[in-house]
Parts: C-alpha cells; structure tokens; sequence
C-alpha cells in the first residue's frame, strides 16, 4: 500500500531525498506522496526511508491504495525498468 504524509508535516524537507521514486513533493501546504509511485521502498530498502527520517512522525499508510508485497514489487520495477 502507498503513504501518505498527514497534517502533521512541518516541511522539514527530510523525506523528500529519502525516497528511490521520486514519490515525495512540495504541495500547497505540506509534502505529499504520490500513490502511483509509491512502493513503500519494496525494490530499493527494507523499509520505507521516508518514515525512517520523518521528525514528526506524519508519514501512515494510504487508505485508499492497498498493495501487496508483490504489487508494490511490480509498481517498482514498471518505475525503474
């Protein structure tokens, strides 16, 4: 399943380097994840980067994009060939 970054985002701009998709940006008032590129890591780390480095802890899981493993997979590789 993808993440998603809640209101409490600071813009601490942590997260966004961390992610190997490119799935972190800059919205109108916080960070924001793109769903259809995010892997939760699955292909690149053992665990999602973003909410290793995230300060305060506003990094959940999306509810409305759940994904197995092997989709998340799948999601990675379609993304980096």
């Amino acid at each position: 399943m993808a993440l998603m970054i809640n209101e409490d985002c600071t813009l601490c701009d942590a997260c966004v380097t961390e992610c190997p998709n490119d799935a972190i940006s800059e919205g109108d008032e916080l960070y924001v994840i793109d769903a259809f590129k995010c892997t939760e890591c699955v292909g690149a780390e053992d665990e999602p980067q973003c909410q290793l480095v995230c300060p305060p802890d506003c990094i959940e899981e999306h509810p409305d994009f759940r994904e197995t493993r092997e989709e998340l997979q799948a999601k990675y590789e379609a993304l980096h060939g």
